[in-house]
């Protein structure tokens, strides 16, 4: 790991108690959902990372607790360094505090989150749908989400799935 970014670890475990991991020079820190804005706003003001370049999710279905992890990517242009935060967040009903205040960006990553793994963000000034249309039930990406499948037409079979195929109605 860098020194600078071993300082800022060690400044992020001062004051927010995180755990962390390093695999191949990235590094990963574990913050609680009661954390997150305070440890963006630390990052962002204090050590000068003024990009929130991803923020995403990851679903461990079956495992339900913690069933996500919600994941943000922070970038310092000056400094050339790069950190993960990640929120641990339990599947029963999933929630983070919005990171809108501290990062704009936020506003549409959060509802892309929120659209393909139904995590709410508390405090979200716009919490729609993004992606899907409103009247979509289920989130897409979630591991637990019904996969749709259909049959590969060939010439062998093209009459028999031809037959089955919901065609327009004029």
């Amino acid at each position: 790991m860098e020194k600078s970014l071993e300082t800022i670890v060690k400044d992020l475990q001062e004051k927010f108690g995180i755990m962390y991991e390093e695999f191949r020079g990235e590094v990963q820190c574990m913050v609680k959902a009661e954390n997150i804005v305070e440890a963006l706003k630390t990052l962002r003001d204090t050590h000068h990372f003024e990009l929130l370049s991803m923020l995403n999710a990851i679903d461990y279905y079956p495992q339900t607790s913690p069933r996500f992890h919600v994941v943000y990517q922070l970038n310092s242009l000056s400094k050339n360094l790069t950190v993960q935060l990640r929120v641990a967040v339990n599947g029963d009903q999933p929630k983070v505090p919005t990171a809108t205040g501290v990062y704009k960006i936020g506003m549409w990553r959060e509802r892309e989150v929120f659209d393909m793994f139904g995590i709410e963000f508390e405090g979200h000034p716009d919490p729609r749908r993004i992606l899907m249309p409103e009247e979509t039930e289920g989130h897409p990406l979630r591991r637990d989400f019904p996969l749709g499948y259909e049959e590969p037409q060939f010439t062998f079979n093209f009459e028999e799935i031809d037959l089955r195929k919901p065609y327009a109605k004029e």
